[in-house]
């Protein structure tokens, strides 16, 4: 009987989209929409994502624009994000709210490469979860006689391979990041 790794492969495959959008919230000196994605917008007495009240279009490396559809909200987009606290640099003009990346001090850099280290430990011990609960499953068919003891090595195995992968796809993707920060 094959044993079906599909919630480990689910399990890991959220941990890496999960670390995904982290990394995609942590600024770099580039300047990238998703940085806003968690901006949230007072418009029409309701509290809006900022990608609902207007577009975002990158305008160079490191100045991207907002423009409202409604050009009265230029003041409430320029105000949530200065309140989302990015560290950014605002002007309203009549195309909108220019946001302006300053360039990051080497603090700032070791600060944000610290707290990339620390969503890669978090995605680790997701990791590390999904392989412990996985480990006990194959134990549990062992005792239970579903499946033989060389049968569980086997498995035990192939799990350490999927985790392998998985830690290898996560060391990427905080490399990549580690170089971003840098840049």
């Amino acid at each position: 009987m094959a044993y079906d790794f599909k919630d480990l492969k689910a399990g890991i495959k959220s941990t890496e989209e999960w670390l995904r959008s982290e990394f995609s919230g942590i600024r770099t000196g580039r300047a990238t929409p998703a940085l806003l994605d968690s901006v949230m917008v007072e418009a029409y007495g309701a509290m809006m994502p900022i990608n609902q009240v207007g577009s975002i279009s990158v305008e160079d490396a490191r100045m991207m624009r907002v423009t409202p559809w409604d050009m009265s909200l230029a003041k409430a987009v320029e105000k949530a994000i200065m309140l989302a606290d990015l560290g950014l640099s605002l002007a309203v003009d009549e195309k909108g709210v220019r946001v302006i990346f300053p360039d990051l001090t080497a603090d700032r850099r070791a600060s944000l490469v610290k707290l990339a280290k620390q969503k890669l430990e978090d995605a680790r011990i997701a990791i590390r979860s999904e392989r412990e609960k996985t480990i006990k499953d194959i134990e549990k068919k062992e005792k239970d006689g579903e499946i033989s003891e060389d049968e569980k090595f086997r498995l035990k195995a192939e799990l350490q391979k999927y985790i392998d992968e998985a830690g290898v796809t996560l060391e990427g993707l905080f490399a990549k990041k580690e170089k971003e920060i840098a840049e």
